[in-house]
């Protein structure tokens, strides 16, 4: 069942209920201001930091769902009164429309002949967004009505917001001038900054105090100004400020009202709130309010964000005769590469924007998705995550992005999280050519006076896995890897005894084979990219590590059919057929072959055909199987999850994309592509009621076979699901690849295809591809034009000239 349509016209996804399955949200904003909104206008507001500089107040796992917060708009017409967006007032709609596009969102209602439009969105450089109302009589007869608007102020850090009442019900400030509400909460003692809520048109009253505006027992559904149709004119001290205008409209049939509403932020400097005794210094707001005070300016803004979502999404694109295929790669995976990039994992309807900040793996891992779009951005993003890097070559798992110092509440010690940041620099080299960047002197755990050379900080992620092994010669596994919940440096406990430690000296010998393959796979980059600024001695070092590594894969980390994911502290085996439960798990599988365990002696084929009969569902593939049923306090969390949802069997797709890539790796594009569609957005749309979240970007889990809601969908946008199958779909199947000398054509595609076109701009040129499959073969280049003229090989030379280069590839 389908809840919408994709215009592909407009790059936008056309919601026509406002019930959707669960609520269906877009991101508004891509540098420092940032905003979450969802089809019935719900949400918040944040600048750079979801936690610390939280703007508007937002209530998670509330009930009725996503009312714990928004930017709300109320129409009130002679005693009835409904909201463009059905919620929060619920009133059935004549008409309904949401169109989630590229930074914005437009939100249609109609009832009683008055049609209302709503386009919410944050310009570029701009603290701010900008929500465009209009206000349309499409009856005969003249209406007066009262358009209301309503906001909920956040005390700023989110997380004490939610909890330290017994202070904050008395701090709240505001100060109204004019049709703008300014929010100065703790302006007068230890912050620089404030937020105000304006209009560009004189205003018949507001509210500014949320009691006095919703009642002490009413809701977001029935708030009694609106019921009343008159604005209070309250001013908070203490308790909870908001932030509502009310403006009486007088409309002739057919007549238009058109309002620019802004929520705003300012900071001022420190020095500057001091001089003023605390008092707001209202200049920077004043000239933020001024630049859209008109409704063509709006339209100016509108048009200069499209223009640079466009520019973004030249960058790459596909033809081909699968419409489902070239909106998911030219607009959805793309667009929502940026979104992780810009907030990692930190705000979603799934993570309140409180528990963690920058995830290093995370943000090292979304760099491969979006470093062809913005590299100079790339270039910040790598600097500030190896900048938190610790001297022995770990990480600290997250970073709050404020402050880009390293988040002391997680720590390190996560065995997988130095790599990620070898493959994101090698992946930033290969697209720019920038090998300056190795030479950037980078902080240690942000000390100024350890800075070594990027290069430096490579060497010793490399390195950390060496220096980190276990008995079997393994990497240990620490904390956990990529996978969280596989927790083994933990406690046995056997029947009628106590805790006890394992018999090894330190009990922390648990050894990983995926971080094995990871470093098979990243640490050979590392050896290539040596090799390619000269530095021959360390690329041979290099390159005998990573060799010495897949032979003890090869030797301890294969089970007969597949390879093992894991020896536990007690030197036990997981992921083997020896395991009573989790016999088999995915990650393995993708990182060793990608690193080319068992390419010689055909044992990759057969561990990823076991992926297929232990792993395989309609809906993509289980993460382990079977599925745990009870726990093993020796594996840690992984078992306390009910069987199919999360690590536990469930459809984790991040890493099914690491198997599309090894089925590449081994010339399967028929079984590559096909796990591609499984999980893929576009091809989940037909059974949006199953799958629940938005049917235009990844999430996080899907439900496994064993789970009682095979098929359902959690943990929606922030995911490294987007940059992984933005890689698996571009890189692999497609088979557009930066290298260090150019852009290699070599693609895995499913043998019926005919063939297909792909735009791709690499170091200033523009490369128009045409792929020619004669033969409906799946891999392998038989020949290549460009310009008129046969390349040897099947990799396009960086002319370096700025211009357009034709290329005619035929497979075979």
């Amino acid at each position: 069942m389908k809840f919408g349509y994709f215009d592909d016209a407009k790059k936008e996804y056309v919601i026509t209920t406002p019930t959707t399955p669960y609520p269906w949200i877009n991101y508004l904003g891509s540098q420092e201001f940032f905003s979450l909104i969802s089809n019935t206008a719900g949400g918040y507001s944040f600048y750079k930091d979801a936690k610390l500089r939280r703007i508007t107040r937002f209530r998670y796992n509330n009930v009725p769902l996503d009312l714990g917060g928004g930017r709300y708009y109320y129409l009130f017409d002679n005693g009835d009164f409904w909201s463009p967006g059905w919620a929060p007032a619920k009133k059935e709609l004549d008409f309904y429309e949401c169109r989630h596009g590229m930074g914005y969102t437009v939100i249609k209602g109609k009832r009683n002949n008055i049609s209302t439009e709503v386009t919410f969105f944050v310009p570029q450089n701009y603290n701010g967004e900008v929500h465009k109302v209009v206000v349309k009589n499409e009856g005969t007869e003249k209406k007066q009505v009262t358009l209301f608007s309503y906001l909920e102020w956040c005390l700023w850090n989110a997380d004490d917001d939610d909890r330290n009442f017994q202070r904050n019900f008395n701090t709240g400030e505001v100060e109204i001038k004019g049709s703008t509400i300014y929010h100065k909460t703790e302006y007068k003692e230890r912050r620089d900054h404030y937020a105000f809520f304006t209009v560009n048109s004189p205003i018949t009253g507001y509210d500014t105090d949320r009691e006095s505006f919703i009642g002490t027992y009413n809701g977001y559904q029935n708030p009694k100004a609106v019921e009343a149709g008159k604005s209070t004119n309250s001013v908070a001290d203490g308790w909870s400020p908001v932030a509502s205008h009310s403006i009486d409209i007088t409309l002739n049939p057919g007549e238009t009202k058109e309002l620019v509403f802004v929520l705003g932020y300012v900071e001022n400097a420190l020095e500057e709130k001091w001089e003023s005794k605390g008092v707001i210094n209202k200049t920077k707001a004043e000239a933020m309010i001024a630049k859209f005070a008109t409704v063509e300016a709006v339209d100016a803004a509108l048009a200069e964000l499209a223009a640079h979502w466009d520019a973004l999404l030249s960058k790459y694109s596909v033809e081909s005769a699968d419409d489902k295929l070239n909106r998911q790669v030219n607009v959805w995976n793309q667009y929502q590469c940026m979104v992780t990039f810009n907030l990692s994992r930190s705000a979603s309807y799934f993570e309140s924007g409180v528990g963690r900040g920058m995830g290093f793996r995370d943000s090292n891992q979304d760099l491969l998705g979006f470093v062809h779009q913005i590299p100079d951005r790339a270039r910040e993003r790598i600097i500030d995550l190896a900048s938190t890097q610790l001297e022995d070559g770990g990480a600290y798992h997250q970073y709050q992005p404020l402050t880009k110092k390293g988040n002391d509440s997680i720590g390190g010690n996560f065995n997988d999280d130095p790599l990620w940041l070898v493959l994101a620099v090698v992946a930033y080299i290969k697209e720019t050519g920038d090998y300056g960047i190795l030479d950037e002197m980078t902080p240690y755990n942000n000390d100024a006076s350890l800075a070594k050379p990027l290069s430096d900080h490579l060497k010793r992620a490399f390195d950390h896995v060496i220096n980190n092994v276990g008995p079997h010669g393994l990497p240990l596994i620490g904390r956990a890897d990529w996978n969280d919940c596989l927790n083994l440096n933990c406690f046995s406990m056997e029947p009628g005894e106590s805790f006890q430690t394992s018999t090894s000296k330190d009990g922390k010998v648990a050894e990983s084979v995926m971080i094995a393959g990871m470093f098979t796979y990243i640490g050979d980059e590392y050896a290539k990219l040596m090799d390619k600024v000269g530095n021959k001695e360390e690329a041979t070092r290099a390159d005998n590590e990573v060799k010495k590594m897949r032979d003890i894969v090869m030797k301890d980390g294969w089970d007969g059919n597949w390879f093992l994911r894991a020896y536990d502290d007690f030197g036990k085996k997981i992921g083997s057929e020896e395991n009573e439960e989790g016999k088999i798990f995915i990650e393995s599988q993708g990182f060793c072959v990608m690193g080319g365990c068992g390419a010689d002696d055909g044992r990759a084929v057969q561990a990823l055909d076991a992926v297929e009969d232990r792993l395989g569902t309609k809906y993509g593939l289980v993460l382990n199987n079977p599925a745990f049923t009870k726990y093993y306090v020796e594996y840690g969390e992984i078992s306390t999850y009910p069987a199919g949802y999360k690590e536990n069997a469930g459809i984790f797709c991040h890493n099914n994309a690491w198997i599309m890539c090894a089925e590449a790796v081994v010339g399967r594009g028929d079984k590559a592509f096909d796990y591609y569609t499984r999980i893929a957005p576009a091809y989940t749309e037909e059974y949006s009621d199953i799958h629940r979240t938005e049917p235009y970007v990844y999430s996080q889990m899907v439900a496994g076979k064993d789970a009682k809601r095979f098929g359902e969908a959690k943990n929606s946008w922030l995911t490294g699901t987007a940059s992984w199958n933005f890689i698996a779909i571009s890189q692999y199947i497609l088979g557009i690849k930066p290298e260090y000398d150019g852009l290699a054509i070599d693609p895995a595609i499913p043998t019926s295809w005919d063939g297909y076109k792909i735009t791709r701009e690499f170091r200033g040129d523009i490369f128009k591809i045409e792929i020619k499959n004669p033969n409906h073969v799946s891999t392998g280049v038989n020949s290549m034009v460009v310009d008129g003229k046969v390349v040897e090989g099947n990799v396009l030379p960086v002319f370096g000239d700025g211009k357009e280069h034709t290329v005619e590839v035929i497979l075979g």
